[in-house]
Formats: structure tokens, sequence, C-alpha cells
């Protein structure tokens, strides 16, 4: 018996590069190193795996389908480990249909999308097609084959059935017909039906018994009548040429599976000497086979399950004609065969390949990235927190120091000489650059300043000018332009862009804020930088009293400051501590994606900050405790030793001038390390701009890209429409009216051609011994023709009677394809009696007369008016 299995044709994809995209992305993210190659070399080899899956024709082996699924097990594995998304990695993947063939000039129908999700479900399509053509070329008749067309065909199930479920929530928008839940869900039927035949064949090849072969052949005929119904009753698949040809396949296996069914049963039948049921479905049998014989002979050759049954139903009625006289039932009546399915559809689990190896298998997932993302920046807040909170106790602490004029006050004894406190302040200021330091710092924000704005504006540029053209297409195409509009697209990106703004506006009054603060101090600051020589002239003299040298206060006072400076060295080894602090949370978040499916960062993160930086915010705050009590006690002091020295003009003013040489030390220290942090601000934001324009410029590349292949899709879908709008039905065209119904059709109206010249009748030829004589052309003259017979009138002025029925002809149109199966075919009513040659379907033949009588006359049909039949023999040459 041989047979037809259906496959399904491979969809085709055009070239997309890989490895730029996810390259670049790995290097914004990952810092270089070891790890950033490693993940370069992985983006390099799946490009490679995608040209080897779907840039080159496959082969039908499992060699070719093995690398469909390691590339669809490699996209399921960076899916969650790259931000694939239009506004973000935008990749444009573009696929044609598989079952549409195009035309001349429109080409096929494809569909671009910037969607993982797309690629994924088409890849996975071409496995389902890939398995039903290498199942189709097994060889059936031994045992491994039928095993291998079983598990392809399962496989290609299972596939076609998952898109199906999960084709619209992978795509935006509506997917082109090959992949639509009605096409997909209709070839997992097809493949599930053929699954189960091939079973049927393993079961009739194991020699099975007859009830069970029955079972599996009717369950066959049932999914094959499924698929069927699916094909016919879904409107937008009958218009694929592919399903046109598979209708038939489908019709005639339902009936082979049904014939064999009843076939395995007749047998079962006969074995309980049920001799009537036996015919009965044998001769059911032979109508089936008869009917696949007579409609789908070229599909399906039935010719061996024919003689079989023909054989059986033969044998079957010759002995229970003469033996057994059962009473053969009616076919409905006949107790309904039972069904058997040993197919099941194979689940699309990851990995579907054996030989998988993830080449990012290193790489965290988007959602760990994501949540590491958000605890760095909860880790940096909270250290930025006890850092600054750390800086400000030291500025507070040096401010009041420098309002008691402490330490200069207790080492200024003589009164004529500069304190060592001050010379070491002055020396450190003029070690780090003095005012020029600071003169350059703040020259160069400007030009920092401006080259981030220029960068920020030219990426709001390149946005705003994209978008203002996809308006200008989507206003000019309207409904055809059919994709996401830019100025939703967009909206992450301006948000990001907005923020970027802000943070710019902020910098600039920090900065405004830092220049009034030089402007305020820059006097002190230069007299600061002077020379010991110098700065003691500038310095008054005054005249302490030196009976406080080495008194009780002074040197409390002497302690308490020390005591002071301990603790702030300690604040700096604090703050050193809090910086150095390391650790990995990838296998927290790791460890909670696996076991729940998803990571509640907040709660993780706050419990591991507490647990880490717990001692370091004790030991910061006992710090800050200790200082305000050294602080207190200093001011105590100090109260004591001001009662006991001795005020005058002098003395006041030599003191005022070394707290104001004190403070600028202090003021200059912090102007110098804002305005460098201010050029690190700079820097660090150029680097992040450039990444955000870099990221503007790839999603606006993308989406011209999507542009010109919408636009170059949209072109042949104009082209492949009809060009001539729909013209109103001629009145001639339409149907007659009730008083015309008995007059015939009405003949399309058509050019006629006037006839050529013709030669003058043939003279008769001479009579010798004839009774009669012929006196014109058609007629005799051995009786006179009645008066009332019509004389002959040329051709053009007399209607087109066909077969003397007084019918006008029916005028030829253009030619319709006589082949059964042309789409759009539909046979032409033609009026009655109407014939190709003159002689219609109810016409006298011709009767020859004998000599000397008068010819057949018909009776004389009524003149209507018409168009005159043209002749052949009349046209223009």
């Amino acid at each position: 018996m041989a047979t037809t299995f259906v496959s399904v044709p491979l969809k085709k994809a055009s070239e997309v590069d890989l490895f730029k995209p996810l390259s670049k992305f790995i290097g914004a993210t990952y810092p270089s190193g070891e790890s950033q190659a490693e993940y370069v070399r992985a983006a390099e080899e799946v490009n490679k795996l995608r040209k080897s899956a779907v840039g080159r024709p496959l082969d039908k082996h499992d060699s070719s389908l093995d690398t469909l699924l390691r590339y669809y097990d490699q996209l399921c594995a960076i899916e969650p480990k790259f931000p694939f998304a239009e506004n973000q990695l935008c990749l444009t993947f573009t696929w044609k249909d598989a079952f549409d063939k195009g035309s001349l000039f429109g080409g096929s129908v494809k569909l671009a999308l910037a969607s993982l999700g797309y690629e994924k479900t088409c890849v996975l399509f071409n496995v389902g097609a890939l398995a039903s053509q290498i199942a189709a070329e097994q060889n059936l008749e031994n045992d491994e084959g039928l095993k291998s067309a079983a598990k392809y065909y399962q496989l290609a199930t299972g596939v076609f059935q998952h898109i199906k479920d999960s084709v619209l929530s992978a795509l935006n928008r509506e997917p082109t017909m090959d992949i639509s839940p009605d096409t997909v869900g209709t070839l997992s039927l097809i493949m599930l039906a053929q699954a189960q035949e091939v079973f049927f064949l393993k079961a009739a090849a194991d020699k099975m018994k007859d009830a069970i072969i029955a079972r599996l052949a009717n369950q066959a005929a049932d999914y094959y009548g499924d698929a069927f119904k699916q094909c016919q009753y879904k409107e937008n698949l009958p218009k694929y040429f592919y399903f046109q040809e598979v209708l038939p396949v489908l019709a005639a296996k339902h009936c082979m599976m049904q014939a064999n069914a009843e076939y395995h049963q007749s047998i079962l039948a006969k074995q309980q000497k049920k001799f009537g049921e036996e015919i009965a479905r044998l001769q059911h049998g032979t109508d089936l086979v008869k009917t696949i014989a007579s409609r789908y002979d070229e599909y399906i050759n039935v010719k061996d399950l024919s003689d079989k049954i023909s054989r059986a139903l033969t044998a079957a009625k010759k002995d229970n004609d003469f033996i057994y006289h059962d009473r053969v039932p009616d076919v409905k009546d006949l107790e309904p065969i039972g069904k058997a399915s040993l197919v099941k559809s194979t689940p699309v689990t990851v990995p579907m390949s054996q030989k998988f190896t993830d080449l990012f298998a290193k790489m965290v997932p988007l959602a760990v990235q994501q949540a590491l993302s958000i605890y760095n920046q909860r880790r940096a807040d909270l250290v930025n927190r006890m850092i600054a909170q750390m800086r400000e106790s030291t500025n507070l602490t040096n401010g009041i120091l420098a309002s008691l004029n402490l330490p200069a006050a207790i080492e200024d004894i003589s009164g004529d000489s500069i304190p060592q406190s001050i010379l070491e302040k002055s020396s450190s200021v003029i070690r780090q650059g003095g005012l020029q330091t600071i003169d350059q710092l703040i020259r160069d924000l400007p030009d920092l300043l401006q080259r981030n704005s220029e960068i920020l504006d030219e990426s709001m540029r390149i946005l705003e000018q994209e978008e203002i053209t996809d308006n200008e297409l989507k206003t000019k195409f309207k409904e055809r332009w059919q994709r996401t509009p830019s100025n939703e697209l967009y909206k992450p990106l301006r948000a990001d862009g907005a923020n970027f703004r802000n943070t710019l506006n902020r910098a600039v009054q920090a900065d405004k804020v830092v220049r009034e603060r030089y402007a305020a101090h820059s006097e002190i600051i230069a007299l600061l930088c002077k020379p010991e020589a110098e700065l003691n002239t500038a310095i008054p003299s005054g005249n302490p009293t030196r009976s406080l040298q080495g008194s009780e206060v002074v040197t409390l006072l002497k302690t308490l400051l020390a005591s002071l400076n301990e603790v702030k060295k300690e604040r700096e080894t604090l703050e050193n501590d809090l910086k150095s602090v390391e650790f990995d949370m990838s296998s927290k978040f790791l460890t909670a994606l696996a076991q729940e499916g998803a990571i509640n960062e907040e709660a993780i993160s706050v419990t591991e900050l507490d647990r880490i930086y717990g001692g370091h915010t004790d030991k910061v705050q006992k710090n800050l405790k200790k200082q305000e009590e050294l602080l207190a006690n200093i001011q105590t002091a100090h109260e004591e030793f001001s009662k006991s020295t001795q005020s005058n003009t002098d003395a006041n003013q030599r003191e005022e001038i070394l707290k104001k040489l004190a403070a600028a030390h202090d003021q200059f220290v912090e102007l110098v390390a804002n305005l460098r942090e201010g050029t690190k601000f700079y820097n660090g934001l150029t680097e992040i701009l450039l990444k955000f324009q870099t990221k503007c410029s790839d999603i606006v590349f993308a989406r011209k890209t999507e542009r010109d292949e919408l636009l170059k899709d949209m072109q042949q879908s104009m082209a492949r429409e009809p060009s001539a709008p729909n013209l109103a039905t001629p009145a001639y065209q339409t149907a007659v009216s009730i008083n015309e119904s008995t007059s015939g059709p009405t003949p399309a109206p058509r050019t006629v051609f006037q006839p050529k010249p013709q030669p003058p009748a043939r003279p008769p030829p001479p009579s010798v011994g004839s009774t009669y004589a012929p006196t014109s052309y058609g007629t005799v003259t051995g009786t006179s023709a009645p008066a009332s017979a019509p004389t002959s009138a040329p051709v053009s002025a007399s209607p087109a009677l066909i077969g003397g029925t007084g019918m006008p002809s029916q005028a030829q149109g253009p030619p319709y394809p006589s082949y059964q199966g042309y789409p759009g075919y539909y046979q032409m009513p033609m009026p009655m009696g109407y014939g190709q040659f003159g002689y219609g379907q109810y016409n006298m033949p011709y009767v020859y007369q004998p000599p000397g009588q008068p010819p057949f006359q018909s009776a004389q049909q009524p003149q209507q008016p018409g168009y005159p039949y043209p002749q052949q023999q009349y046209y223009q040459q």
C-alpha cells in the first residue's frame, strides 16, 4: 500500500548580525577583563550558530535538526541575560511566510520585528517543519524507520502546539499566516494524525491483534478527519496553495484509515462467527477504497488494500451464501469501532538538544543584574551617608576649633612668632599648589559641562528627528503604518534624558556655590600661601600672659586636642574600611531566583546590608558621640583659658588673624575636594552620556532599518493589489427580467468584423440525362420550394441561431482553464441547446433525403433582434 505523508516547508530568514549589538552591550555593562573577553567570544559563537541554523539550506538529517535545536536553546538561555527590547538592545529579525510563494512583482510576504520571541517562534517553526521532512524521508519498511518517523512526527506535533499556545504572547502584533494559531494548530493535528498512522503501520507489521490494529486505524481516521475539517473551515487556510494540495491527501487518508479499520474489524467479526457483520464491514471498506480510487488516485495508491478487501469480501460472500446464510446488517447498525491513541506530542522543554552548552553560562540573568544594580545603589547610598556624616562632623570640629583659635591660642606664647599649627597649615596649602590649583580646577569645569551638554543635546536631537519622520509616515500611510509609535517607544529614553538634564542643572548650581565660597576666602588663602617671613609680618604682635606657660588649663586643652585628633584619625580609618567592604550578592539573588522564580531585592538587600555594615555603623556612631564629648570639654576649658589671658587691642587683632588663617586652610581643603569631586563627576557623567548616546544611536538605526523594511513590504503589498477600481457590472451581464426570461440570455456585445468579399456562386453543372438539377446552392429542383420558405440572406443580416432553436449563440468570452483545482475556477452555465459546433443537445441530426423528396424543414422560429453570429472564416486575417 503506497501512501503519502505531508511535510511542512521551512521559513526563510534574512541575515542579522548578532555579534555587534551583543558585544557592544557586553562592553558597556561588564568591566574590561577576562570575563568581558569571554563574553565577547561567546557572542561571536552565537552569531556563527545562527548562520548555521537559519542562514543556509538545511539537509533532511538529524545533524541539521540538532543545529536548529541548539540555536533555539541558546536563544532561550540568553533571553534572560540581555535586555532585548525595542528601546534597549534592539535587534530586528525578518522572516518570510513559509507557504506564501509571492508574485512576480510583489514578492513573498514577510514580517520584520524587533523581538527575540519572534525569532524563537520562527526557529521553533523550522524545528517542526524539518522534523516533518525528516520523518517523511524514513523507510517505513523496517522497524527503525517506523520508530524514527513516529518520534519526529510527535516532536513536530508538540512544537506546533507550543507555537499555537505562545505565539500571540510572544509578539506584539499580528503574525504572518504560517505561524498564526489557526495554521500551526492545523499543522499540529496533521502531524498527530501521521504519527498515529505510523503506529498503525508498526502494529500491522508486528502482526498485533486485529482488534488493536482496527482501533489504531480508526483513531488515525478520526485525527485525519479533524485535520481535514480544520483545514476546510478556517477561512484563511484554503487560500494557500499548500493547503489546497494537502486537503485531498487528508480526505484520502481519512477514507483509507477507515477502510483499514473496517478490514481488521471484519477479521475480528469472522473470528467471532459474525459473518454478516464481516460482509457489511468489507462492503463498507470496498466503498471507501473505491472513493479513494475515483477521487484521490493521484495522491494515494490503494490498489493493494482494494485487492485485499475484495478477495476477503468474495470469500466471505461465498461462504455465507453456501454455508452460513447470516443476515448482512446495514452499516449504520454496526457497532462503532473503538479507538486507541498511542501518540503523544513531545513537550517543548529547554534544553531540547542533548548537545547544548550555554555559551553564556557564567553570565548572570538580567533579573539578577538588575537586582545587583539596585543593591549596589543601596550600598553606595548607605556608605556615602555614613561618610558624609563623618565629614560633616570633621568640618564642624574644624570650624569650632578655628572659632576658638585652637590650637594656635595655646601655642602663641611669645606673641611675636607664628604658631606651629599655622605654619603646618601654610606648608600644606603651598604643597597642594595654593590658589593656582583652585584656579585651574575652576577653569576646567565649564569645558567639562559644555562637553556633557553637547552629548546630551545630540542624543535628544537624533531621537526627536526620528520621531518626526515616524509621525510623518504615520500621517501619510495611516493604518497601513503598523509599528510601535516612536513617541511611546522613546518614553524611557526621554525620561533618562530628563534626569541627566536635571543632574547637569544641579551640578551648575553646585559650581556656582563653590565659586562664591572661593571668592569669599581667596584673599585669606592667598595670605596663607605667602612665605613665613611675609606671613609673620602680616600677623600683628600681641602681649599675652607668659604666666600661662605650663598652666593646668593649657595642659588640659593640649590633652583634649590630642584626643580630638585621634578621633579624627579613627574616622579616616573608618571611612577607608567602609569603602573597602566587598560582598558578592550574585549567589544570593541566583538562589532566590531559582527557588522562588522571582527576586525580592529589597528584603534581601536590606537584610544583607544590615549584616555586613551593622558593625561599621556602630563604630561610626561611637566615634561621633566621643567627638561631641571632647568638643564640650574643649569649649569649657577654653572659657577658663580666656578668663586667664590679658585682653587688649593688639592681642584681639592677632587672635582674629590666626582664626582666619586656620579657617582659610580648612576652606582650601574643602574647595579643592569639592572641585576635584566635581571634575570626577563630570568625567564619569561623560562616560554615562556616551553610553546613552550610543544607545540612542543604536535604537534609531534599528528603527531606520525597520522603517526601510516596512516601506519595502508596503510597496510589495501595493504592487500585489489591483491597480484599477472595481467597476459596476454592465447591464447586459445582469440577470434578465421576468418578462424576458423566456427569450434566452442576451449575448455579450463584441466587435463584428465585416466579411470579406465573396466570389460569385458556383454555376450548376450541365444536366445530362438527369431528372433534376439544382438551381442554386442548397435547393433541389425536383420539388418546388414553398413560397413561405425564407430566402437566403447574407450572414451579417440574420440572427445567429443554434441548431434551429432560434436562440442566440453564447458570446465567446475569455478562456477559462479547464483543469480542476484551479483557484477561482467556476464553470459558466450555458443556455439550453448550446453546442460549440452548432449541434445542440436536442437538435435533430442531419438525415439523408432520397432524391425527389424535399429536405426536412423545421418550424420557422420568430426573428429576434440580436448580434449576427460571426463565422470563423470571416475574421480579419
